[in-house]
Order: structure tokens, then C-alpha cells, then sequence
């Protein structure tokens, strides 16, 4: 029998958990959830409740807990959802000195014990988590990458669907830049049903739409006052998951490392990708209009600025 995919995803948390329930429900391969010794019981409690929902949902995933990088071994694809919560009031570059310590060790470990793993990254913030678990496991840049672009442009979809009173899968967006509020929603390949987004909601609807995609995640913080969204984070995770394990070769937007592209020069950042086996197998180049391209470089300039801080806080 072929062997079954191993997903591994650091972090029980919400996100970690419900990241595991969606990857379970399309029977991606079996999964291993990894937290620490003094959650341990509670990652322990949640896979087997999620496996007890396996006859009644009807896939085969064995899901199994533990507080041991060991059990991780061989992992083909590591999800790394593990960090402290964004609080209201709570930027995401307040969450850096926080989580970086917290990466760096995962990123260690996994290194160590699956050394061939294709690596997505959820912790915030973003985009520079992503470069420190580059910088630490010393992976191809293809093998490591962040999830941020299909959460925000599922927001985004979800807005303009909202709007316009019609089903979500008729429209098509794309969103570029760091994940934050300096993400920039690509209007000019926002299309309804093949139709351009600008001949159906007015410009500065479209704004306030827009702006209100760069702040999805805060408007659910303040909701919440606990923590922050998992629900559709989590399955913009399984969706990369699948694409990887299934080598099919989707056109998705993921923080990936650029070099050329888009003028970046060796940072990670949201851009559209072919994702498949390999992990992200090319960066696709889009035309932007001189307002996209002028937000598209605020966005780089602003995930450049934590990335340096990031470097100086590793270096202290």
C-alpha cells in the first residue's frame, strides 16, 4: 500500500485545531498535533475527539497528540500555527519580540526531524515569521512559505459577495503584500462572474470594501476580545495542504520569498504562486495599475522595516 501523507501542525490552539479538522475531513493523510508539555493533555483531548468524528464524517486520518518533536519524524508537510494570540488593541508587530522565540525553536526542531518537510507558517506576524523559520531551518526558500493571501482574499470575496447579494464562488480576487493593513487587494483582477468588479460596485464603495479587507482580522479580535479568527485561517491552511499533497499545481497568493519579483529583493511577502509537491514551484508576475504598484511598494517597505527588527531582536 502507498504510504500516507504525515501532516504535522504545531499548536493545538484554535487555529491548529480546526487547521487539523478540515486537513481530517478531506482525508489529506494523517496528522500529529504538537504543543507543549503543559498543553500536552488538552492537544491529547482534541485529537481524540476529532478521531471519534471519523466514522460518523467518513475518512480515514489517524490523528494523534503529543509534546515530542520525535513523533514528528518524516513529516511531508509541518504547519506551524504555535505563538501567543493577538489581543484587541494588539498590532501584529506587538506580537513579534512575543512569538519570534517560539518560532526559532519549532524551526529548530523541525530541522532536524523532517528535513524534507514543505513548511506553512500561520504565526504572526506573517510575513516575518516566515523569514525566521527560513533563516533557521535553512530549507530551499520553495519549501517554506506563509499563509496570509488566501485568508485575506477569501475576506475580501466574502465582502464583495456580501455587497452584491450574490454566491462568493462567482467572484474571483486576488490579493498582494504583507498580510496586515498593508495588504493591497488587487481590484484590477477582481472579476463577478467574468465580469470587472468596477462595473458593478461603486469606487468608493469598492474603498470602503477594501479597507475593511485590511482589517478583517482586527474587526474579529475586537469581536472576540480573546483571541482571534480560526475558522477561515484554518481552512486557507488545508487548502494549501491539499494543493501541496496533491501536487495541483493551484495558482494561490502565499507569502513566498522574492527576489526579482515585484521589485521585492529577498523578502517574504504575499504574491501568487503555482503551489504543488515541490511547494511553490514559480511566482507569477502580474501587471499593476501605478496605485497598485505605489501600495504594493508602502507594503514591501513595511515588511522590510520587521524583518529588521525581527534581525534585531535575534541578535540581542
Amino acid at each position: 500500500m502507498p504510504r500516507r501523507a504525515k501532516i504535522t501542525i504545531v499548536g493545538a490552539g484554535n487555529v491548529g485545531a480546526t487547521t487539523a479538522v478540515w486537513c481530517a475531513a478531506r482525508d489529506l493523510g494523517d496528522v500529529v498535533l504538537v504543543d507543549i508539555p503543559e498543553l500536552e493533555g488538552v492537544a491529547r483531548g482534541k485529537a481524540l475527539d476529532l478521531l471519534q468524528a471519523s466514522p460518523v464524517i467518513g475518512f480515514d486520518s489517524k490523528i494523534f497528540a503529543t509534546a515530542s518533536y520525535q513523533d514528528t519524524e518524516g513529516s511531508d508537510v509541518v504547519v506551524i500555527t504555535a505563538g501567543f494570540p493577538r489581543k484587541p488593541g494588539m498590532s501584529r508587530e506587538d506580537l513579534l519580540s512575543a512569538n519570534v522565540q517560539i518560532v526559532t525553536g519549532i524551526a529548530e526542531k523541525i530541522r532536524v526531524t523532517s528535513p524534507e518537510a514543505v513548511v506553512i507558517v500561520v504565526s504572526n506576524p506573517l510575513d516575518a515569521m516566515v523569514y525566521r523559520v527560513w533563516e533557521v531551518t535553512g530549507f530551499p526558500h520553495h519549501r517554506v512559505m506563509g499563509q496570509a493571501g488566501i485568508l485575506d482574499t477569501a475576506r475580501f470575496r466574502t465582502f464583495i459577495a456580501m455587497e452584491l447579494g450574490i454566491s462568493v464562488r462567482d467572484v474571483s480576487a486576488m490579493l498582494l503584500g504583507g498580510h496586515g493593513d498593508t495588504m493591497v487587494p488587487v481590484v484590477s483582477c477582481t472579476v463577478v462572474g467574468g465580469i470587472p468588479v468596477t462595473q458593478l460596485i461603486p469606487p468608493g464603495r469598492l474603498e470602503e470594501i477594501v479597507e475593511r479587507t485590511r482589517n478583517g482580522g482586527a474587526e474579529i479580535v475586537n469581536l472576540l476580545k480573546t483571541g482571534g479568527a480560526y475558522y477561515a485561517p484554518a481552512a486557507a491552511t488545508a487548502e494549501m495542504v491539499e494543493a501541496i499533497l496533491r501536487d495541483q499545481k493551484r495558482v494561490l497568493p502565499v507569502s513566498a520569498f522574492c527576489r526579482q519579483e515585484y521589485g521585492v529583493g529577498g523578502l517574504f511577502i504575499g504574491v501568487p504562486v503555482v503551489l504543488g509537491a515541490k511547494g511553490v514551484e514559480r511566482i507569477i508576475e502580474i501587471d499593476l495599475t501605478p496605485k497598485e504598484r505605489a501600495a504594493m511598494a508602502r507594503s514591501i517597505s513595511a515588511v522590510r522595516k520587521l524583518v529588521e527588527q525581527m534581525k534585531e531582536l535575534c541578535a540581542r
